[in-house]
């Protein structure tokens, strides 16, 4: 079984490389809910796709940057960071709950500078 520690990392590295489906199958649960301001309420991989999507609208071309990762037990929070083409900075907290080895909760909140 993965720590929640190797499946944000790989949940990282397959953001970094844009594959999403990939993230999708190895680190997030069917049923994983997802919590997001502006958003709403999400639930299981569409609900992870559509997400995804609605921040490819600011960073199209995915240039994130990974301040910070603090892991405890099943506990992630994550704090990034990224540039749109038109300048735009966005910053973020994620916060992540990993349950046998799969993110099945995830909170997002991003804002515009």
């Amino acid at each position: 079984m993965r720590s929640t520690r190797e499946v944000l990392d790989d949940h990282l590295e397959c953001r970094r490389a844009l594959d999403l489906e990939s993230d999708l199958r190895r680190n997030y649960a069917h049923e994983v809910v997802l919590l997001s301001w502006g958003e709403g309420i999400h639930r299981g991989h569409d609900g992870v796709r559509l997400l995804a999507g609605v921040l490819r609208t600011y960073l199209p071309e995915g240039k994130y940057r990974y301040d910070d990762l603090v892991v405890g037990d099943a506990y992630g929070l994550l704090r990034w960071s990224g540039t749109g083409p038109d300048g735009v900075e966005l910053r973020g907290v994620d916060s992540f709950v990993v349950s046998d080895g799969q993110i099945t909760a995830q909170t997002i909140s991003y804002v515009a500078d």
